[in-house]
């Protein structure tokens, strides 16, 4: 029946893109995001509906979008830049076969989101490619959110809809993307229009900030944590009353403790004793390996570079109270270990060259954001109300994936690189707006010459 439901669902959605081609967009993000031919038995998982969607929609862009007044932004070009690099890697790789593929979604994230800009020409096109992105991941952080409430999870025990560690399914990946999307929820909340905020939206909404919150927590993964103190702290920029703010947070935080299991806040204790933890005290080798290895190779050394690693560390445990405290040394040794961080995962497979655009298109679309909330935020025009909290949510959204990307190897996570598209989409419709709306001069017009007579 499952399998029935999911095809059902995009033979509709491609059906409708026939009338609407935008729709063909979409149907890309929802099977981006989702992976529905991973959770089919039948037919979908033998059929290659993301090139089918993608190929549908480039093609509708090209049929019938108006592409006039075309917008390129800087961030496109650097993305553009980007891949045009990572294919030179990739064709100098340590390990090319590993390396390519990487390489064959790599590619297609990238070239997604430099196309995506130019199909998001309207506001109701921007909120409807953010409205499914969300509700993509929502489908995932439901049934990850219900599991936990029920009292299942841990660390690697969190199956959500599927018994696979890729994409969205990774726990920390799903963990940062989850507390990511809660400024847009919240947005959605108060400005969308697809679905008008009543309370049966913002009842929704709620819920689904509720799961996002529980991820972190089934999935016992201490990037979560992290990204959600972020977002508390991200989140008193706007907060009027920022004591009682304060309040409430530290009230709510602590009311939690008792209701965490176990297994969770046992896990996050490691957060202090580190160098106890073989998981975070491999990290740690790992990039000082990768700091090691650029200095001798620059440009790095390809996708999959990691698997050449040897690490030697030692893992320091402590036991017993301050005044009678053992301190035991364990040298552990370990090899091919990955970089978990985004940012080693540049720096050892693209080098600095890569490291370098990659950090240019992130902090560009924090600059980006902020720009657009300071023009926008104390505007007149009750048709630019959504613009600055639009723009405050996907600069928040993406400062949460920024920290949360220091512990997890997500540098290409398709789904952060669709959040740019987004940004790129508002930034450049803005411009465009108000490129429509500046004030001309009426420029004379030259008097036609008259041909001499024959």
């Amino acid at each position: 029946m499952r399998d029935f439901a999911f095809i059902g669902f995009l033979v509709a959605l491609f059906a409708m893109g026939f009338r609407k081609p935008f729709l063909f967009v979409l149907a890309y993000v929802y099977i981006d995001v989702v992976s529905p031919q991973r959770l089919s038995y039948l037919l979908l998982n033998s059929l290659p509906i993301s090139l089918i969607a993608v190929g549908l929609a480039v093609v509708g862009w090209l049929a019938i979008d108006d592409k006039r007044d075309v917008r390129v932004a800087p961030r496109q070009i650097l993305l553009l830049l980007l891949l045009v690099y990572c294919w030179y890697t990739t064709g100098n790789a340590d390990f090319p076969i590993e390396a390519q593929y990487k390489w064959e979604w790599v590619w297609k994230a990238l070239a997604f989101a430099i196309f995506l800009p130019l199909t998001l020409r309207t506001k109701l096109r921007i909120e409807a490619l953010l409205l499914f992105m969300v509700l993509s991941a929502a489908s995932i952080i439901i049934v990850g959110g219900i599991k936990t409430a029920a009292g299942g999870g841990g660390y690697g025990e969190l199956h959500l809809m599927v018994n696979n560690n890729s994409g969205l399914y990774e726990s920390s990946t799903i963990a940062t993307v989850a507390i990511c999307i809660v400024p847009l929820i919240l947005w959605f909340a108060r400005f969308g229009t697809v679905f008008p905020p009543d309370w049966r939206v913002k009842t929704f909404a709620y819920a689904l900030v509720f799961a996002c919150l529980l991820i972190p927590v089934g999935t016992s993964a201490r990037t979560g944590l992290v990204c959600i103190g972020v977002l508390a702290i991200l989140m008193l920029r706007d907060a009027k009353r920022r004591l009682l703010y304060l309040i409430g947070i530290g009230t709510l935080g602590l009311a939690a403790i008792p209701l965490l299991p176990s297994s969770f806040t046992e896990r996050m204790g490691t957060i202090k004793e580190y160098r106890a933890d073989a998981s975070a005290s491999t990290r740690l080798a790992v990039w000082q390996w990768t700091i090691d290895y650029v200095k001798l190779h620059p440009m790095g050394g390809g996708f999959e570079a990691y698997r050449q690693n040897h690490i030697r560390y030692d893992r320091v445990m402590v036991e017993g109270d301050e005044n009678n405290a053992t301190v035991e040394r364990a040298l552990e040794v370990d090899k091919a270990r990955a970089y978990h961080s985004a940012y080693f995962e540049m720096l050892g497979e693209q080098g600095y060259p890569g490291l370098l655009l990659w950090l240019l298109i992130n902090l560009g679309g924090l600059f980006r954001m902020e720009v657009l909330r300071q023009r926008y935020r104390k505007s007149n025009d009750p048709a630019d109300a959504w613009i600055a909290p639009l723009a405050t949510a996907l600069q928040h959204g993406h400062a949460i994936y920024m920290v949360g990307a220091a512990f997890v190897g997500i540098a290409f996570q398709p789904f952060i690189f669709m959040l740019v598209g987004a940004q790129i989409g508002l930034d450049t419709y803005c411009t465009r707006k108000r490129a429509e709306t500046s004030w001309r001069p009426i420029r004379r017009q030259p008097k036609p010459t008259l041909e001499p007579a024959a």
